[in-house]
């Protein structure tokens, strides 16, 4: 516990925060369906790091050469898991989409054991037993279809990529600024994905209100907004209501992709989404698991 002032304006704030991520899952999969994944992504992270450069460009300089190679490593992990998530995206829905890029609450303590030799403990083990029994049915092979699985993998390593990213980001602003660290690692997944889409041939301007709707909401709302609304939070309410707060995303992706999309889970799949959604929460109740969220990981 700290001694923080709750402010009802900052996790009212955050709460919307958490709808625009779910929103998103839905806008992104219509956008990616009239433009190349790669050409989306560039168009979406290019703007929200020339945002953030400019509101952190004090702090670019003194990054350092430790601190760009820091930036580089969480901006590599970042692009695997919106790649991941987008290419997902085509082939899953946008529910089985929400609830499983919020594995990534589960994943980090388990990444962090295994390769950082940080302490999880049972519960944390206890909560990805349980999310994968969850994955397992959501993807529908709990009724024998294997609906949508390589779509559900993709996201799925977008998950992993969002570990790896959070545990990256938790080592790198021990030393470096937050801000810089995040406008250089926008930077990357803007960069990376506009030289790949130029080399594949896939660089074309929007000609869609979808996909001009989608890159403001997710480049302006989604990125650079919601990084300053999250910090603005953590600033200004407990860490507990924070991480609770933060669960409600996958439940928002659901509710969107249900009413938006009609995406209808049958009832194994809710089943398996109700499943991640406790194995969230139980690694979300123990402070020790939870890290920094250091970035909207949609």
């Amino acid at each position: 516990m700290t001694d923080k002032t709750r402010s009802p304006l900052a996790e009212l704030a955050l709460v919307a925060i958490c709808a625009v991520w779910g929103l998103t899952f839905v806008m992104v999969k219509d956008a990616v369906e009239l433009i190349p994944v790669t050409t989306f992504l560039a168009y979406r992270f290019l703007p929200a790091a020339a945002i953030v450069a400019v509101v952190f460009r004090r702090h670019l300089g003194g990054l350092g050469r430790k601190g760009l190679l820091a930036g580089l490593v969480m901006g590599a992990f970042l692009t695997g898991g919106y790649l991941f998530q987008t290419l997902g995206l085509e082939r899953t829905s946008a529910a089985n989409a929400g609830f499983i890029t919020g594995l990534f609450v589960v994943l980090t303590p388990l990444f962090g054991a295994v390769l950082l030799r940080q302490r999880a403990g049972a519960l944390a083990w206890g909560a990805a037993g349980l999310s994968t029994l969850g994955l397992y049915l959501l993807s529908g092979a709990g009724d024998g279809a294997g609906v949508r699985f390589v779509g559900d993998a993709l996201v799925f390593l977008c998950a992993c990529s969002f570990s790896l990213h959070i545990l990256a980001t938790d080592r790198a602003i021990r030393d470096h600024h937050y801000g810089a660290l995040l406008a250089v690692q926008l930077g990357v997944t803007g960069a990376f994905c506009f030289v790949l889409a130029g080399v594949q041939g896939d660089l074309v301007m929007p000609d869609s209100t979808t996909v001009w709707s989608a890159l403001v909401v997710t480049s302006l709302f989604a990125s650079a907004l919601g990084f300053f609304v999250q910090t603005y939070a953590q600033r200004h309410a407990e860490p507990a209501r924070i991480a609770l707060i933060l669960t409600s995303e996958p439940v928002f992706a659901g509710a969107f992709a249900y009413f938006l999309h009609d995406d209808r889970l049958t009832a194994v799949g809710w089943a398996g989404a109700a499943l991640i959604m406790v194995a969230i929460l139980a690694v979300e109740a123990r402070p020790r698991l939870r890290l920094i969220r250091p970035l909207p990981e949609r």
